[in-house]
C-alpha cells in the first residue's frame, strides 16, 4: 500500500475539520437567532448541507486532492485583488444574512413560507452542490479565489458549455434557495447584497481570465452568456 504524503493527509484532515467546523457555525447562525432547536427547516437546509458537503469532500480527498486545497484558501482575506476582498466580503455578508434573518423570521413570525417552497428551497440547495460537484469534475482549476493558476487552461466542456461561470450560477440557486428552504420571504433580501457582489466579481474576474488566459477570448466568443443563459 502506497502511503500519501504527509502534506496531502494534512490537506484532507484540515478539509474534514472545516467540513465540520463550518456545520457548527451554520448552526450557530441558524438555531441561535432563531432561539430554539425546534425549526425543522434548518434542520432540514443542515442535513442538506452537511451530506452534500461530505460527500463533495469525499470525492475531493479521492481524485482531486490539489483542487481541494485550492477550495480550502478562500475567503475575503485570501483574494490578492483589492475589488475582489470587497467583493467576497459582501458575498460572505449576504451569505450570513440569508441564514440569519430566516432564523429571525422563524423567530418572530414575520412572514410564513408554505412547505411546498421550503421543499423547493431544498431542491434548489441539492441543486446547487449537484452543479458544484459538477464544476469541480469538470475543471480542477476552479479555486475559491480568482486567479490564473500555472498550467490552467481554458474548459469548455459540461457545464461551462452552458455558462461561462457556473460556479456563480450555482450560488445564484443557492442564495434564491436558503431562505426558501428556511421557511422565510424576508431572507430573500439577501440577494440585494448578494447579486451586485456576485456580478462584480464575475465582471472583474473575467478581465483577469481575458489578459492572462490563453484562449479565453475566444471562448467568450463561444459561449455567450456569463451567469444565466440567454439574459447575462
Amino acid at each position: 500500500m502506497i502511503r500519501a504524503p504527509d502534506s496531502t493527509l494534512n490537506v484532507n484532515a484540515k478539509a474534514w475539520v472545516s467540513l465540520f467546523v463550518m456545520t457548527i457555525v451554520i448552526g450557530v447562525l441558524l438555531f441561535v437567532p432563531a432561539g430554539t432547536i425546534h425549526y425543522w427547516q434548518a434542520w432540514a437546509y443542515l442535513g442538506i448541507y452537511f451530506i452534500a458537503s461530505f460527500l463533495i469532500t469525499f470525492y475531493l480527498t479521492k481524485r482531486d486532492p490539489a483542487l481541494l486545497q485550492r477550495r480550502m484558501r478562500g475567503g475575503p482575506t485570501a483574494e490578492k485583488r483589492k475589488s475582489q476582498r470587497t467583493a467576497m466580503l459582501l458575498a460572505t455578508t449576504g451569505f450570513i444574512a440569508a441564514m440569519v434573518v430566516p432564523a429571525l423570521d422563524h423567530r418572530f413570525r414575520w412572514s410564513r413560507v408554505p412547505n411546498f417552497a421550503v421543499i423547493l428551497g431544498d431542491v434548489l440547495t441539492a441543486l446547487w452542490f449537484f452543479a458544484a460537484f459538477l464544476v469541480f469534475r469538470e475543471n480542477s482549476f476552479s479555486a475559491a479565489t480568482v486567479q490564473v493558476a500555472e498550467g490552467q487552461t481554458v474548459i469548455s466542456t459540461g457545464p461551462y458549455a452552458i455558462v461561462r461561470h457556473p460556479m456563480y450560477a450555482g450560488g445564484l440557486i443557492s442564495f434564491i434557495g436558503t431562505p426558501l428552504a428556511l421557511g422565510s420571504w424576508w431572507g430573500m433580501l439577501a440577494l440585494l447584497v448578494v447579486l451586485p457582489a456576485l456580478i462584480w466579481r464575475l465582471v472583474d474576474e473575467e478581465r483577469l481570465l481575458q489578459s492572462n488566459l490563453p484562449g479565453y477570448t475566444e471562448y467568450s466568443r463561444r459561449v455567450r452568456y456569463r451567469l444565466i443563459p440567454g439574459v447575462f
